[in-house]
């Protein structure tokens, strides 16, 4: 009898190959030093070579029928949200997370790009000032819906956190935070500080060394508390990204959020910090709102103003920062109101005129709209054009559908502003043509407004 073990390895080991050898040249393309035309040609080819080796070619009888399946895969991708998709591997993200250069990967992908060595945004080529990946909440919610509406199940996220601690690792952080408490040499502490951050931002397991140690957190803020500290600029941002990296790790934002010093002294960070110290702020707020608990304290302690003045004035990733932890906030009802008091409708109607942030700032504004307050401040402050600039305008699918949920809630709040809305749909026809080929919502939203449009001017006609 023939030994079947060596021909089933076979496959097996040319599979392997062939995945090692994709991986690179898909590294290489996004790189874009992979030669062009030619790598990208070699890159089919290996795909190609990988699909047989692990299913063998199609038999005859089968090829249409495959064929067929591979059109309706295609056609079936393409209507994916363009924003849904990981920039490297070109599907679904299941586990979004933003680069420090603002934009969003799947965890997956661009942890594997940046274990490769990479120090680079692959779709930017900007040269990262850390590689810390946040969490886009928002993106993952966003995805979550659109799945549900499309009946789509994506597989469950494997587990990407570990909670074991070495007695190495508990040993390090006992040593690091004595030089940080203790030791009278300030440039020893200065040190000690930066050495946290790097092992924070490093070493998954050593940030849930914090759950073993839950003062750590007040023991290091009071001792960057000192004069001679609290004045160093590059101290604040080692000690505000240290935060950050421990509230990426899960179990640390209850932690975190309960110590009444730590959410203070983010807030002073944004108030008064380096611009990358208030942009690490608000991305430690960010992924520290994930808890409801959270949001709510952090609202109470004064957050908002400030995030908004750093959507306002910051660099692009601080501002992208900013809008995400306010996004994240306004979930929490109470903090709605606090944002609007805080100037943010201003703000964003500002950015989206300036063609700036206007994904980020529909998003807020869609969130806001079911807030009485906030929509009669929308519709007052220039609200009902811009929506419908870019319902009219706007090529992205989910900004028509935000921009028309925002003036949903216009209309049916103040029918002062209905005029306007009606001699814009008799001019452009925007609303008809987006009740009949937006998104779900988009339609709902848009059928409602034109309803509301007809009975008004029934109404009218019928009293004259």
């Amino acid at each position: 009898m023939a030994k079947s073990t060596p021909a089933a390895a076979a496959p097996e080991e040319a599979a392997a190959a062939l995945r090692l050898r994709l991986r690179r040249l898909v590294a290489a393309v996004t790189a874009g030093g992979g030669g062009g035309e030619e790598a990208f040609e070699e890159a089919a080819s290996a795909l190609a070579a990988l699909r047989d080796a692990e299913l063998g070619p199609p038999p005859k009888d089968r090829a249409g029928a495959g064929a067929e399946r591979r059109r309706r895969g295609h056609a079936e991708a393409a209507a994916v949200p363009e924003q849904f998709l990981c920039p490297i591997s070109s599907e679904i993200m299941r586990d979004p997370v933003v680069l420090a250069s603002g934009q969003t990967y799947d965890r997956r992908f661009i942890q594997e790009w940046l274990s490769a060595g990479n120090r680079t945004c692959p779709q930017t080529q900007q040269v990262l000032s850390n590689t810390i990946l946040i969490p886009n909440h928002l993106v993952r919610s966003m995805i979550a819906q659109w799945c549900t509406e499309k009946g789509i199940a994506l597989s469950p996220l494997e587990n990407q956190e570990e909670d074991l601690v070495t007695n190495n690792e508990r040993k390090s952080f006992s040593e690091l935070f004595d030089r940080i408490s203790s030791s009278s040499n300030i440039s020893e502490k200065r040190q000690a500080i930066k050495d946290l951050r790097l092992l924070t931002k490093r070493n998954s397991s050593f940030r849930a060394v914090i759950g073993e140690n839950p003062d750590s957190i007040s023991q290091m803020i009071s001792a960057v508390s000192n004069p001679e500290l609290e004045s160093n600029s590059e101290v604040l941002e080692d000690t505000v990204t240290t935060i950050l990296n421990l509230s990426i790790h899960e179990s640390n934002k209850k932690i975190i959020g309960d110590d009444t010093k730590a959410i203070t002294f983010l807030i002073s960070a944004l108030q008064s910090g380096t611009m990358e110290a208030r942009s690490n702020a608000a991305a430690a707020i960010f992924s520290l709102s994930a808890l409801d608990s959270n949001k709510a304290k952090i609202g109470e302690s004064g957050a908002m103003r400030p995030l908004v003045d750093l959507l306002e004035h910051g660099s692009m990733t601080a501002k992208k920062d900013a809008a995400s932890a306010i996004f994240s906030l306004c979930k929490l009802h109470e903090n709605k109101s606090r944002a609007t008091k805080s100037g943010v409708i201003d703000v964003v109607l500002k950015a989206i005129s300036d063609e700036s942030l206007t994904d980020e700032s529909l998003t807020i504004l869609a969130l806001l709209s079911s807030d009485h307050e906030t929509v009669e401040e929308i519709g007052e402050t220039g609200g009902v054009p811009c929506m419908l600039h870019i319902i009219k305008d706007d090529q992205c699918k989910r900004n028509k559908e935000n921009a028309v949920a925002v003036l949903f809630s216009i209309c049916m709040y103040d029918r002062t502003k209905l005029r306007e809305v009606v001699e814009d749909e008799n001019l452009n026809g925007s609303l008809a043509w987006l009740a009949q080929n937006g998104t779900s919502r988009a339609r709902r939203k848009a059928a409602g407004i034109l309803d509301k449009l007809k009975r008004t001017i029934h109404k009218t006609h019928y009293s004259c």
